[in-house]
């Protein structure tokens, strides 16, 4: 796993220790995903489950 794999798991953690997670924390996870333009299978995964979790309601978007 790669410091910004450890980044993201970081992130995506405390979105579901929360359940919400902010606009600004989404775009801060997805810049870190992308600020190297490659995304492996491990941040894949991440995103992927980020998404599942936001659609079905685990996580809730705010604003902020």
């Amino acid at each position: 796993m790669s410091d910004k794999g450890a980044g993201l798991a970081e992130m995506i953690k405390k979105a579901i220790e929360d359940g919400e997670l902010t606009t600004s924390e989404y775009d801060r996870i997805l810049a870190l995903a992308d600020a190297d333009k490659i995304i492996d299978s491990y941040e894949r995964n991440l995103l992927t489950q980020l998404q599942e979790l936001l659609a079905n309601k685990t996580v809730k978007k705010v604003s902020g």
